[in-house]
């Protein structure tokens, strides 16, 4: 089993941001009207993470990923076959 590199890892921490980010955004009726400006940071640090890690256009990967992390966020990840 090879491990999840320090780069996919970092691709699905970032993405986890943006939806927590996008959530709380969305979630509060005075933020909404400021939603575009509060998300811009999160997501292109998701967008220059998923693209650094190799991510990017490869969302069945990612949210594998996504699911082990929010499963286990210590563990080794091991990348499917």
């Amino acid at each position: 089993m090879t491990t999840i590199t320090a780069r996919e890892r970092a691709a699905a921490q970032a993405y986890l941001r943006l939806l927590e980010s996008t959530q709380a955004v969305l979630t509060d009726p005075h933020l909404e009207p400021y939603a575009a400006a509060m998300l811009t940071h999160p997501m292109a640090e998701a967008d220059e993470a998923l693209r650094a890690a190799g991510l990017s256009g490869n969302e069945d990967r990612l949210l594998r990923l996504v699911s082990a992390l929010r499963a286990s966020p210590t563990a080794d990840l091991g990348r499917a076959g």
